[in-house]
């Protein structure tokens, strides 16, 4: 919001805290969301990250190591779905992203994932999610405070911007 003081300057309100709900276990979805929240503390922004669905092998011990990009229905790889379902095209397009983002001093998700937690910002798993893929509080890596439901979520968010990558 704009607003304009009796002297004419202009006042603007200032973001204090965002909670981002990272959905997605692709490159292309997780990213984003950490960007973001990384982006966020640098700038004195407190910053909650919700993982849910997919989003939540960002955070998965195992599966960090794992996570690819998506080659099929990825209208931004600019390609026929056809190639996409190839054998290794998502290993290539992953290697390839890869190395951009290594290019560009992007750290691996799991870097990022501790660069952030060390920043202060909150990192949860969604309970309704947890329970439906039947993980547990240590299936997922340190930086996760716990698992908590979509309210106690909103509980946290108050106050602040919900953003959905």
């Amino acid at each position: 919001m704009v607003d304009t003081t009796e002297h004419g300057s202009i006042e603007r309100d200032t973001i204090k805290k965002v909670s981002i709900v990272i959905s997605k276990g692709s490159l292309e979805g997780i990213y984003p969301g950490l960007i973001m929240a990384n982006g966020a503390r640098a700038e004195g922004i407190e910053a909650n990250l919700f993982f849910t669905f997919f989003g939540l092998d960002a955070v998965h011990r195992k599966r960090i190591e794992h996570i690819k990009v998506a080659t099929v229905g990825n209208p931004g790889m600019h390609m026929a779905s056809l190639i996409g379902v190839l054998p290794g095209m998502s290993a290539i397009a992953t290697k390839m992203m890869e190395k951009k983002m290594a290019e560009l001093d992007i750290p691996p998700i799991h870097e990022f994932i501790e660069m952030i937690g060390d920043t202060g910002a909150g990192m949860y798993a969604c309970k309704a999610s947890v329970d439906m893929f039947g993980f547990a509080k240590d299936d997922f890596v340190d930086q996760v405070e716990g698992i908590i439901t979509v309210g106690e979520f909103y509980e946290s968010a108050a106050g602040g911007q919900i953003i959905f990558t």
